[in-house]
Formats: structure tokens, C-alpha cells, sequence
């Protein structure tokens, strides 16, 4: 059993280093949770004497394989809880990531298993992000970014990387939603923001921070 705090630390290795694999620094872990390196410094040694990370100082931190299970777990259930509060409780996909922060340190294996099985087991979030099997297997769709996209090209959005709440308001505005059909008619050359086609609709003028931030199926 790991407390709140602990289970955010292992969950965020595992997103800052990919897989959980590769070595993470102190510098980086501290400011995805903005705190201080020292307090990640202790953290890491504590969590290193229950065998969920291997640390060694200046050169970072990785996850031992039962630290990459409990983070397959927490984002399991994190992202289980996002589908259920949006097919179920009527959420937008920009109002369920701080509630289901709060809902994947629920530790009850029970619950969470109900849970899969009442939503059908779903393979992906709202947001197009797979969701771990209860034996941590991830279901990875073939993706590429908007931004690396060919002119002329099209896909099916299938994933956004950026879930922040002010960016998934503005691809509501603008009417990009999973599923949404994305033609690139043309690239900016001065600023490399893309013109594209939504739907088949009039054309729309996007940045290259947000193409670099959308996934798309060919």
C-alpha cells in the first residue's frame, strides 16, 4: 500500500521517462510537481528502501518493474474514472482530469474491476489515451502528429498529447473532437502553423504548439 503523495511520484516517472525505463532527473520530477529537489531527493531515497525505484544520486531516477506496475495501476484507474465521468456523469473532456486525480487513489481492487466491467472495458480514455489491462497491457494505436502530417494528407483524430483544460476548450471552440475527420491544406512556411479543414468545413488557421499537440490515424 502506497500513500497519495508516493503514487504521484511513481505515476509521474513513469510520464516524464515514457515507460518507466529510462532515468529521470530530480530537476525534472520537481518541476512536474512543482516542489522543491530537495523534497524529491527524499522522497526518491524512501521510495528506493520499497524497491519501486532504482536512485542514484546526480545521475536520476528509473522504475523497478513493481514501480511500473503500480503506475500502469494508478493510470488504470485514473483513466477508467475519466470515462466514467464523461459517458456516465455528463463531464466535458476538460473537466474530468483534476477529479479523476483525486479518484485513482482509491485503492480498492474490487471497485475498480466493477468499474472496467460496467463500462464495457474500454481500451482508451477520452482523450485517446490507452487505458492498462488489470495485467498492465497497453492496446497503442499507429498515430502521428497533426504537425508531421504531409500537405494534402488526411486522418481521424484519434488522441490529443496536451489534456490541459484551456487547450481542449479551445479544440471545442474550433470544433476538434475525437473522431474528427483533419485534412492539412496547407503549411505556413514563416511560423509552420498549418491551414486545415475540420469535417470537411471551412478551413481553420492552427499554431504549430497546437499541431504538435494533436494525434491523428491515417
Amino acid at each position: 500500500m502506497h500513500s497519495y503523495t508516493e503514487e504521484n511520484y511513481i505515476k509521474t516517472i513513469y510520464k516524464l521517462s515514457a515507460d518507466g525505463t529510462q532515468d529521470v532527473s530530480t530537476n525534472a520530477i520537481a518541476e512536474a510537481l512543482e516542489t522543491k529537489a530537495a523534497s524529491v531527493t527524499d522522497m526518491l531515497r524512501k521510495l528506493s528502501t520499497k524497491g519501486v525505484v532504482n536512485y542514484v544520486k546526480y545521475r536520476g531516477v528509473s522504475l523497478t518493474q513493481e514501480g511500473q506496475r503500480i503506475a500502469l495501476q494508478v493510470v488504470r484507474k485514473h483513466r477508467l474514472w475519466e470515462v466514467f465521468l464523461v459517458e456516465k456523469l455528463m463531464f466535458s473532456w476538460d473537466e474530468v482530469h483534476e477529479v479523476a486525480e483525486e479518484l485513482e487513489h482509491i485503492s480498492s481492487e474490487l471497485l475498480v474491476t466493477r468499474l472496467d466491467e460496467y463500462l464495457g472495458h474500454p481500451a482508451f480514455d477520452p482523450h485517446g489515451d490507452p487505458i492498462p489491462t488489470e495485467t498492465g497491457e497497453l492496446n497503442l494505436k499507429q498515430q502521428t502528429l497533426l504537425a508531421e502530417m504531409e500537405l494534402g494528407t488526411s486522418g481521424v483524430v484519434v488522441g490529443v498529447r496536451d489534456s490541459q483544460p484551456l487547450f481542449l476548450q479551445y479544440l471545442d471552440k474550433i470544433g476538434i473532437s475525437l473522431g474528427a475527420s483533419i485534412q492539412v491544406i496547407d503549411k505556413i512556411a514563416f511560423d509552420k502553423s498549418l491551414e486545415i479543414s475540420i469535417n470537411n468545413n471551412k478551413s481553420q488557421l492552427v499554431s504549430s504548439e497546437v499541431s504538435k499537440n494533436i494525434f491523428l490515424s491515417a
